[in-house]
């Protein structure tokens, strides 16, 4: 499938495209994500088709324990105290919004076909990750990475750009995985917006902002 329109991504200044740095990644060659190469050979960057999809993904990190919520909701009282994540003010500085449009083919992998096929090929690593059986709910989940890192170089080794996948925040929420070499088109801010840089500030003050990103025409073509 091809992506059918912009996608935006929340990524670290100054250019929320550019791909990690090989030098940060972990002993085992990846940094640590879902569709990451096993075998440390291509990076892949995560972006989303809607604006919200980048703030669900990495803010989750900051939300409250369910567990401290639940001891709080056992409290009697009238007044019924629900505590809100706090985002660090350094980790907001540093991060803004990019919007590009992507070209190339995305494997649908909870796709009736791509989870038949994966059931396949990875039959024998099945065991080793702790599952009787493949199916969508196994790839969705958040660990192990593992097994859907197998089936990112899978995915990669047919030639095709990336992953499409439904965000575990909500399935209305469409994401994507995208493999180095990137192929996309990097566009610029619309001409009404207040933001002076080719991207989105994140900061508190300008989230609505991000609103007013423009489709203007693309500036280049990103890779790596």
């Amino acid at each position: 499938m091809k992506v059918p329109g912009v996608i935006y991504r929340l990524g670290r200044k100054p250019d929320p495209w550019s791909v990690p740095d090989w030098a940060s990644a972990g002993p085992d060659g990846t940094f640590g994500n879902r569709f990451d190469d096993p075998e440390g050979m291509y990076r892949v960057l995560y972006a989303s088709s809607q604006r919200l999809g980048c703030f669900l993904e990495t803010l989750a990190r900051f939300r409250v324990d369910p567990k401290l919520l639940a001891e709080l909701a056992e409290i009697e009282g009238e007044d019924d105290y629900s505590p809100l994540g706090q985002v660090p003010l350094e980790w907001i500085e540093k991060r803004i919004m990019g919007v590009a449009t992507a070209g190339g083919e995305y494997a649908d992998i909870c796709s009736s076909e791509w989870i038949s096929r994966l059931r396949i090929v990875l039959a024998r690593d099945l065991e080793r990750f702790g599952f009787d059986d493949l199916d969508a709910s196994v790839l969705q989940m958040t660990a192990p990475r593992g097994l859907t890192q197998l089936a990112s170089r899978i995915v990669f080794s047919e030639g095709l750009a990336g992953i499409y996948y439904r965000s575990k925040y909500g399935h209305d929420v469409e994401n994507w995985a995208l493999f180095e070499p990137l192929q996309i088109n990097v566009k610029k801010i619309g001409a009404h917006s207040r933001q002076r840089s080719r991207y989105d500030a994140c900061s508190p003050a300008s989230w609505i902002e991000v609103q007013e990103v423009g489709d203007s025409p693309g500036i280049g073509t990103a890779s790596s």
